[in-house]
């Protein structure tokens, strides 16, 4: 018992620390108005607000100096300036940004009111205290507020329309799946699809079994839901099993399964009732759940590491471009063949693609499977091959998988299918090893900056390198990346590890 407490404990530390959503507010009236927290749609939303009166307020320095009689110089700015702030600092009630509240005219009135309001007080305040007239300062104010309104009516406007259209709908909708074999699974299953409206969308019901008990009341097997995930996006998982005479090991066995899944996995109340283990509860639909595993990154999260990986990835593509260029015409004089040397590796998601690096071995050698790993002094490699290992410039042409889409500048390493560590395939050698793959990789990394690069060994060379690979998962942000790449420059492009 307290060997699989210990594992169903370890699954949830690795899968929680540092990640704390918003809580999902509880239910609303009403078919189908079960809110969904979309962080991206939330981020996006305050974006456009923030731009949106920013852009109104600029407006008005266009318009209030038609107003403002004498020397208002100083008086116009400071007002727009503190309105500003003020829409910007006051606290908004986040839950009207969930679907389907953003939907709604009134709820999005009760979201944008207050702060509006506080903007036009400040800026009344701000020109009174600066001795202007009042007709002035109540002219100038209302302008504020009317074009600011506005301007926000007509982005919002936009967005609902956009929001309503069923492709996006769809898009935006949480697909869930159920794992369990009786008619507990199969009344959850259907509960969510009947009463949680357009917000999610169940996939199906899929057996906790090695084989599917029934396949008439369930869509397959454990590893069928597992292959699916790679195939789908795949929001959320609810354990809807059977409570057991061992339920912290049945949930622990699942979990543990469940591990390389891109997915948050929830579990009903019931089955872990009467255990002594701190779970956090949140509400999916219709049912307040217990949360067991998290996805590394939120979407929002996603979207901001997106964001850096492209613009920070065109940059230094544009910069270096005429250093490849060098490289290529020097890889081309001094052995025949392609410039480019193209590997499948494993990735996001547990899916395969084609990774780009420059040439460094000889074609007639060149191993594209990876069974042989490259060593010190290894004669495959040409001698301009060589020192461009030395530097890591081998790798430069990867800025192409990442404006792909295909990898990001700092995550885990990928590897070459065939990789091997103390002669095991890696997923074979380390249970851990497939976790990395809930992010997308990268051309550099939190274990290359700490050393840990070059040939896999031993298991030791692979357990660290994991190791590092998921305290960054765990400790992921922006600054974070951005540390990454510089102590990548620093330290990596003369380390006495690359070969």
């Amino acid at each position: 018992m307290s060997e699989s407490f210990g594992r169903l404990q370890d699954a949830i530390s690795l899968s929680n620390d540092g990640l704390v959503d918003e809580p999902q507010p509880s239910r609303t009236t009403g078919a189908g108005s079960y809110p969904y927290h979309h962080p991206v749609m939330a981020g996006v939303t305050t974006s456009l607000d923030v731009f949106g009166v920013l852009g109104a307020t600029i407006l008005c320095t266009h318009v209030e100096p038609a107003i403002l009689m004498g020397n208002g110089h100083l008086a116009l700015p400071l007002a727009d300036l503190m309105s500003v702030l003020g829409f910007l600092m006051i606290p908004k009630k986040r839950s009207l940004l969930y679907i389907p509240n953003i939907l709604h005219i009134s709820a999005q009135i009760r979201y944008l009111a207050p702060p509006l309001v506080i903007g036009a007080l400040l800026h009344f305040v701000v020109l009174y205290m600066l001795h202007r007239p009042t007709a002035q300062i109540i002219a100038l104010s209302l302008i504020w507020l009317g074009i600011c309104t506005a301007t926000l009516f007509v982005l919002r406007g936009g967005e609902i329309l956009i929001l309503q259209h069923p492709s996006v709908t769809r898009h935006l909708a949480r697909n869930i799946a159920v794992i369990g074999s009786d008619e507990v699974a199969t009344k959850v299953a259907a509960r969510v699809a009947e009463e949680a409206g357009p917000t999610y969308r169940m996939i199906g019901v899929f057996d906790d079994h090695d084989t599917a008990l029934d396949s008439t009341v369930t869509d397959g097997t454990l590893d069928d839901l597992i292959a699916r995930s790679r195939e789908s996006r795949l929001h959320a998982i609810i354990l809807a099993i059977p409570p057991s005479s061992d339920p912290v090991d049945h949930v622990a066995e699942i979990s543990w399964r469940l591990r390389s899944v891109l997915s948050d996995v929830y579990v009903m109340p019931n089955v872990v009732h009467g255990i002594d283990v701190l779970l956090p509860i949140e509400r999916l639909g219709p049912f307040a759940l217990l949360v067991l595993q998290r996805r590394p990154l939120s979407d929002w999260q996603i979207v901001r590491k997106t964001m850096l990986d492209v613009v920070l990835g065109a940059i230094a593509l544009a910069l270096l471009a005429p250093l490849m260029g060098m490289i290529a015409i020097a890889i081309k004089m001094t052995s025949p063949g392609p410039v480019f040397f193209r590997q499948p590796r494993l990735g996001y998601n547990n899916r395969n693609f084609m990774v780009f690096k420059f040439r460094s071995m000889y074609t007639d050698m060149s191993d594209v499977m990876a069974a042989k790993q490259t060593s010190r002094d290894d004669p495959r490699v040409t001698r301009i091959g060589k020192w461009l290992r030395r530097l890591s410039l081998d790798e430069l042409p990867q800025l192409l998988n990442v404006l792909r889409g295909e990898m990001s500048l700092v995550g885990p390493r990928p590897h070459a299918p065939h990789t091997r560590a103390d002669g095991m395939l890696l997923d074979d050698a380390l249970a851990e090893y497939v976790i990395r793959h809930q992010v997308k990789p990268g051309i550099t990394g939190w274990a290359q900056v700490n050393g840990a690069r070059g040939e896999l060994v031993t298991l030791d060379d692979l357990r660290r390198r994991v190791e590092y690979d998921l305290e960054y998962m765990q400790k992921w942000s922006l600054r974070f990346d951005l540390k990454i790449l510089a102590l990548t420059v620093l330290r990596e492009v003369f380390s006495k590890h690359a070969f």
